[in-house]
């Protein structure tokens, strides 16, 4: 390395080299610290005072300066010679400068080791700066290769997010293109019954509506698997419909439970589906088919039901001349029992109406060859209820099947309804129609009715509206028939003749009898499904009762044996009524204010004839006291005593 000048104190103009003796390197320092020196006294000692160039002021400036030193006021104060002062400074400094130049040498080792180690970090941090510039160039550098790297990455982040999307529709698309082996294996080969078939044929299903979707949008991809799919679709849809017919000829067997092949098929509903979606006219020949059968099925067998069951019917049933009004020639005593042929039976009640129950109503319908075997007989609404309850049960499960396994709803599934049971209830409303035109049972009409609309109020409650419009014929059926035979019996006691009725007594009479047990029979029914014509009809047939008995007792010659006719008869009419039917109903409360009238009316002609005066009087008396009328009392002193003793505490006048 070249050797470098280091300048020396100042004003000594000497060149130094660092690598010499250190010896001579303090020596020149110190050669140049005395010449400074040096220069420094002569300049101070040798001041040209007369100078043109020096200014007097700043002269005295100076000097007044140098005045103001501590050093020197120190010196004057005390008296001390300023040029012997000088020397003697000047001699400690000369001390001051050996010592100086001592320490210089004894240094002077360190002093160079030190010059050379700072030379020497120069040059390092030299380096480092080139470093670092060479750094700063890199990362700048490097910062636009990372700006162009992050919009490669970008780049391709789209572009790798837009072939996943399309690999997933490519994807996709080649699994619903594909046909596996296992499908066709199994499509072929399986039977129908199988977990394996079914699931492959959802498979299939879905693979057909791919390859319809794709051929709408023209992809030439389909035309690949087309004629595969094709195939498999007219395999699968031959051996749905085998299976399907098998099925619903099997319940065309005699003694079959057709419920189980109905439950079999509501397994594989899919078949159908798959059917409706891929090949109509199967299906549809499918459905006729089922609706064939099963309408001949129902129809067989609810005419064959209905006709045994009214083998087990009671033989002897109401005709025309069983109405209340009608003479009744049966000689019995006034407790005994009724009987079978008593014409009183048709206007009783009894057990019939225990048909309404839950328990009964809804209970296992009746088997006619096991009651022809008991000798059992019915009433007519016991075999109506196990016919309708057939029909109920029957027609719900049938609509339920129907709406499940054909996928109707709506009109739709009411229309396969129909056309399914709509022989059957025709056949039930026929019949019934001709049974029902010759039916003079009012009371078995009227439970009828009720049976109807309750079964009407469970299928409601099933949501079930398949038997609605046959309810409501039924009901149409069945309601002007009950109305006809009350007003026959209204007409029948209105057109009655007491005279012709045979021998007077005071008893209750038959006919009224009749009455009571039939308007508390119908009071009762009513209660649950009111209805304002029924109420209407009771009461044009309480008011004919009312003027019959009033007529009856017209033909007793003594008030006294009508008084006893009309009471006992209001009695009887009013205990059947109270036992059988509400207490507060319109005919309880009519009867009891009848019977109250005419009771106090024959107490009054029982005490007529030993006190009627007296009686007279009370009632004049009490008039009077009501009117506030007393003093009239007090002009007959006599009778207002006695009126005093016969009168209450409350009425006796003072």
């Amino acid at each position: 390395m070249a050797a470098e000048v280091v300048s020396g104190p100042v004003g000594s103009g000497v060149d130094v080299n660092p690598t010499g003796n250190p010896t001579q390197i303090a020596m020149a320092y110190l050669q140049d610290e005395k010449t400074d020196a040096n220069v420094t006294n002569l300049n101070l000692g040798e001041l040209d005072i007369t100078t043109d160039e020096f200014i007097l002021d700043e002269v005295d400036n100076h000097i007044q300066a140098n005045l103001e030193d501590d050093l020197v006021k120190e010196a004057l104060k005390t008296g001390v010679d300023l040029r012997q002062y000088s020397k003697q400074v000047e001699t400690e400094l000369q001390k001051i400068e050996q010592a100086s130049i001592k320490d210089y040498i004894k240094e002077s080792q360190n002093i160079a080791l030190l010059h050379n180690q700072i030379t020497a970090c120069d040059s390092i941090l030299e380096r480092m700066e080139g470093m670092l510039s060479g750094f700063q160039s890199d990362l700048s550098s490097i910062s636009s290769e990372i700006q162009t790297l992050q919009q490669q990455s970008v780049s391709m982040n789209v572009r790798l997010k837009n072939r996943q999307a399309v690999r997933c529709h490519l994807s996709q698309l080649v699994d619903e293109l594909v046909v596996p082996g296992a499908m066709i294996s199994t499509i072929l080969d399986s039977p129908v019954t199988e977990q394996e078939f079914l699931e492959q044929l959802h498979e299939l299903n879905s693979k057909i509506n791919f390859a319809k979707e794709l051929s709408f949008r023209e992809t030439l991809a389909c035309s690949d698997i087309q004629d595969i799919v094709d195939r498999l679709k007219v395999k699968a849809v031959t051996k749905i419909r085998e299976f399907i017919l098998q099925k619903i000829y099997s319940f065309r067997k005699p003694m079959t439970n057709y419920q189980i092949p109905q439950n079999t098929l509501l397994k594989y509903r899919f078949f159908y589906q798959f059917l409706l979606a891929n090949e109509r006219t199967v299906a549809k020949e499918i459905r006729d088919e089922y609706v064939d059968t099963m309408s001949k099925i129902y129809y067989s067998y609810f005419k064959s039901y209905s006709s045994r069951l009214l083998k087990v019917q009671y033989e002897e049933v109401a005709d025309k001349d069983d109405l209340m009004g009608v003479e009744d020639t049966a000689k019995k005593g006034f407790f005994s029992k009724p009987s079978l042929k008593s014409r009183n039976t048709i206007f009783t009640l009894g057990q019939r109406g225990a048909i309404l129950s839950p328990a009964e109503l809804e209970g296992p319908i009746l088997v006619p060859h096991t009651a022809q075997r008991g000798d059992s007989r019915y009433p007519y609404e016991t075999l109506f209820r196990s016919q309708h309850y057939a029909l109920l049960d029957n027609g719900c499960r049938e609509f339920l099947f129907l709406s499940d396994f054909f996928m109707v709803i709506g009109n739709s599934a009411l229309d396969l309804f129909n056309s399914i049971m709509g022989k059957t209830l025709s056949m039930f409303l026929k019949s019934m129609s001709t049974y029902v035109s010759d039916c003079y049972d009012s009371i078995a009409i009227f439970l009828c009715i009720h049976i109807i609309l309750r079964f009407r109020a469970i299928t409601a409650k099933r949501n079930i509206p398949a038997l609605d419009k046959y309810w409501e014929a039924v009901l149409e059926l069945l309601w002007p028939r009950f109305e006809l035979i009350l007003e026959m019996n209204i007409q029948s006691i209105r057109n009655t003749d007491p005279q012709k009725l045979g021998v007077l007594d005071t008893r209750p009479h038959y006919i009224t009898r009749r009455y009571a047990e039939f308007s508390s029979a119908i009071v009762s029914i009513n209660q649950t499904f009111p209805n304002e014509r029924t109420n209407a009809l009771l009461g044009q047939l309480q008011a004919e009762v009312e003027n019959f008995v009033l007529k009856m007792a017209a033909e007793f010659p003594s008030r006294r044996d009508q008084l006893i006719f009309l009471i006992n008869n209001y009695d009887m009419m009013l205990s059947v009524l109270m036992e059988r039917a509400a207490d507060d109903s319109k005919e309880v409360e009519s009867f009891q204010q009848l019977l109250l009238a005419r009771t106090q009316e024959f107490i009054e002609e029982i005490l007529s004839p030993p006190f009627g005066g007296m009686i007279a009087f009370v009632k004049e008396a009490e008039a009077l006291v009501e009117k506030g009328q007393l003093d009239r009392l007090k002009n007959e002193e006599g009778e207002t005593n006695l009126v005093k003793l016969l009168a209450p505490p409350n009425l006796r006048p003072s």
